[in-house]
C-alpha cells in the first residue's frame, strides 16, 4: 500500500512527494494478471495494523497524519493430528475340512486405537465491562477468531506499547500528547486469517479515559487514499475501501468506531474488490463483543 502524504505544520508546506508505487501493483502492467499469492506465501513481516494513511483531527491541536510501520510476527500454524487408522479385521478362515485334522487357530490381530486429540489451549486472558467501562486485559475484548482461523502471532493477541500505537500515526511530533488528551490508557491488536485462507483481518483496540473521549476520537479519525463507504448496522462508524487495479490483486477495507471507552479499528484484506457487507458484519460483531464482554 502506498504511504500517506504527511500534513506539515509549516505555514507554507512543500509540495507533496509522489507516493511510491504499491508493492502489489507494479508500475508497468504485466501481460497477464499475476496469480494471487495465498496468505501462507506472504513474507513474515506483517503490518499490525495494516499501513494506511490516517489523519487525526483534534480540537485545539494540529492534525496528525498517520503511517503505520511493519511489525514482524511469527505465523502460527495449527497443530495437525493424524486421523485414526481404520480397524483391521481378521480374514475369514476356510471352512473345516472333512478330515479329522483340526484347523489351526487364527492369531488375533491387534486393532490400533485412535490417537487422542489434544484439546485446544484455554485462554487465561480475562476482562470485564460495566456501563461501557472496560477493565482487565484489553486483549480479552479482541474479536474472537472464527472456527478454523489462524492467528498471526500469539493466539490471545498482543498488547501494544506506546511506540506501537505511535507507529499507527507515523510517530509524528505530538501524537503521544494528542492521545493523552483523550485519556489514552492502552492498546491491543491481533491479526488472523480465515479458515479458507482468503481473508485476513486485523483488529486494533485503543482504550481511552471515557466513552465520550473514545467517541470524540472517532469523530476526528479519517483514512486518506481510500474511498468512504457506509458501515451498516453500526451507528457513527466510519468506513473506507481501496479497490485493487486488477482483481488478481488484494483489496482492503477499514472500519472505525467505538463502544464504551474503547475505540476499535477493523482492517480487512481480500483478493479482488472487497464486499463491504463483510466489514459491516465484523464491525457489528466487535461492537457486540465489547458491549457484552462475551
Amino acid at each position: 500500500m502506498s504511504e500517506p502524504e504527511n500534513e506539515s505544520a509549516a505555514a507554507e508546506p512543500p509540495a507533496p512527494a509522489q507516493p511510491p508505487v504499491p508493492a502489489e501493483e507494479p508500475a508497468t502492467a504485466p501481460a497477464e494478471p499475476q496469480p494471487y499469492a495465498p496468505a501462507e506465501a506472504q513474507p513474515s513481516a506483517r503490518r499490525l495494523p495494516r499501513a494506511v494513511g490516517v489523519a487525526l483531527a483534534t480540537a485545539g491541536l494540529l492534525a496528525v497524519t498517520a503511517a503505520s510501520a511493519a511489525v514482524t510476527v511469527a505465523v502460527g500454524k495449527p497443530d495437525s493430528h493424524p486421523a485414526a487408522a481404520p480397524a483391521v479385521t481378521a480374514a475369514p478362515t476356510a471352512s473345516a475340512s472333512a478330515t479329522a485334522s483340526p484347523s489351526p487357530t487364527a492369531e488375533p490381530v491387534p486393532v490400533p486405537t485412535a490417537v487422542p486429540s489434544v484439546p485446544a489451549p484455554v485462554s487465561t486472558v480475562k476482562g470485564t465491562v460495566s456501563g461501557g467501562k472496560h477493565a482487565g486485559d484489553l486483549r480479552y475484548f479482541l474479536l474472537p477468531i472464527p472456527a478454523g482461523g489462524e492467528s498471526y502471532g500469539p493466539a490471545d493477541g498482543m498488547t501494544m506499547t506506546d511506540e506501537d500505537v505511535a507507529d499507527i500515526f507515523g510517530k509524528q511530533d505530538g501524537i503521544k500528547d494528542i492521545l493523552a488528551s483523550y485519556g489514552y490508557k492502552e492498546g491491543a491488536t491481533r491479526m488472523y486469517r480465515t479458515a479458507d485462507g482468503k481473508v485476513e483481518v486485523t483488529v486494533t483496540l485503543l482504550h481511552f479515559g471515557s466513552s465520550a473521549m473514545a467517541t470524540d476520537f472517532v469523530k476526528g479519525y479519517t483514512v486518506k487514499s481510500q474511498d468512504p463507504i457506509d458501515i451498516d448496522g453500526v451507528p457513527d462508524a466510519r468506513g473506507y475501501l481501496k479497490k485493487p487495479k486488477q482483481q488478481a490483486y488484494t483489496g482492503s477495507m477499514t472500519g472505525i468506531a467505538s463502544q464504551g471507552d474503547v475505540q476499535y479499528t477493523v482492517d480487512v484484506d481480500v483478493k479482488g474488490t472487497p464486499d463491504k457487507a463483510l466489514l459491516s458484519e465484523l464491525m457489528k460483531r466487535q461492537r457486540d463483543w465489547l458491549a457484552s464482554g462475551g
